[in-house]
């Protein structure tokens, strides 16, 4: 990696995930690397969560999960969700007391396609992040990096996960092989092996986060998340809906670079999936436990089927592994000892992304701004092996503000 013109700058990493319950503000500091061919140095300065009004976050999830909306609601939503972005980044600027050069904004993500599928007679690839980054840069005077996946995509790739690159660069390890577990509305890993080269690093989605059991709590309890795991405690596993779900899932089989997003584990499974823990005469708790199982569950696979053999490949199994979770997930105490209970026999040590020094919910706000450092001053930001594109792009669409 390159930047022979890269200049230290601080930097708004703006994200709003699928589960679409708020935006996370992480302001860093990025800096080009003193040695030839290093990767930058991140440093978070601060960081800010902000809640969705209810009305927006509704708003937000009827357009994720409807068959058909106007154009007028959508482009209206669009340049709310911009208002919003830019609320936040003001807030969190004046909360932490720092000035920014530049804003990297994901958006909200509202339609996602990895995988090509035949439209109007020709293989089709898509996704569509709203909010309108001209209103952003307009308000702060700045200039926004937007638009994050598209470019991958053209270049054969799916256009996710994109959060490869912020590991290797802050948490690779010459001694320790790592597994970097998001949890957000939907679970992606990055496999780091101990002293790896950037083309030796596996990532992909793992399948459903929260979003499965969040999905469940606003149907059956009226609430957004099971807090801390609560529900989830108190009911009981229906273990063959479990096994039912990985077995029949096309998703959990296939081979990485893959994922997913609402569109396979939204509204309309998430109505299946009760139905099945129904007919296995599941309670409302149990149908939140047994939710909390399939993420615990199709985490666990991914990691036997895809994750250890690579790290055996490409650094001796002996190396110390550490499995290291952020994400919204990170606080669901339920998720987080059905984790344990799996990766722990198999000698892997489960730790929280805060003991690397990155509050959970800041990571992917990280990342983009990570993401945007590097997109303006021309450099790659996808990682191949991770998303499966053709070659290295450059990320994103510049609004100057």
């Amino acid at each position: 990696m390159t930047a022979m013109k890269a200049k230290s700058m601080v930097v708004a990493g703006v994200m709003s995930g699928t589960s679409a319950d708020g935006v996370d503000v992480a302001l860093c500091r990025i800096s080009p690397s003193r040695v030839q061919g290093g990767t930058p140095a991140v440093k978070l300065l601060g960081h800010a969560g902000f809640a969705y009004p209810k009305a927006v976050r509704a708003a937000v999830l009827a357009a994720m999960d409807a068959q058909a909306i106007s154009v007028a609601e959508m482009s209206r939503l669009n340049w709310r969700l911009g208002e919003i972005y830019a609320d936040c980044v003001e807030k969190a600027v004046a909360q932490v007391g720092v000035k920014v050069g530049l804003v990297g904004c994901h958006g909200q993500t509202i339609y996602h396609q990895g995988a090509a599928a035949r439209y109007f007679g020709s293989e089709v690839r898509c996704t569509w992040q709203i909010g309108e980054a001209a209103l952003i840069a307009e308000r702060l005077g700045t200039p926004v990096v937007s638009d994050f996946r598209p470019a991958d995509m053209a270049a054969g790739g799916q256009g996710a996960p994109l959060v490869p690159m912020l590991d290797y660069c802050m948490f690779r390890s010459a001694k320790v092989s790592r597994v970097l577990q998001n949890l957000g509305g939907i679970g992606n890993l990055t496999a780091i092996p101990a002293g790896a080269s950037l083309d030796r690093v596996m990532a992909f989605d793992t399948g459903p986060g929260n979003m499965v059991i969040d999905g469940c709590m606003s149907r059956l309890y009226g609430r957004g998340f099971d807090r801390g795991g609560a529900v989830a405690r108190r009911g009981r596993t229906i273990q063959p809906v479990v096994a039912k779900v990985l077995e029949s899932g096309y998703f959990f089989s296939a081979l990485p670079p893959k994922s997913c997003g609402r569109e396979e584990y939204g509204s309309a499974f998430v109505d299946r999936f009760i139905g099945m823990c129904r007919k296995a005469g599941a309670s409302d708790a149990d149908v939140v436990a047994t939710a909390t199982a399939l993420t615990a569950a199709s985490i666990l696979d991914a990691y036997r089927r895809f994750v250890w053999g690579h790290l055996g490949q490409a650094a001796p199994l002996a190396t110390r592994i550490e499995y290291v979770v952020a994400g919204g997930g990170a606080k669901n105490a339920t998720l987080m000892g059905m984790l344990r209970e799996g990766l722990e026999p198999l000698g892997v040590k489960v730790r929280l992304m805060e003991e690397l020094g990155v509050p959970a919910q800041a990571k992917e706000g990280v990342a983009f701004a990570l993401l945007a450092w590097l997109t303006w001053f021309g450099m790659a930001g996808n990682v191949p092996t991770a998303t499966g594109a053709a070659r290295v792009v450059v990320l994103g669409k510049v609004t100057h503000g």
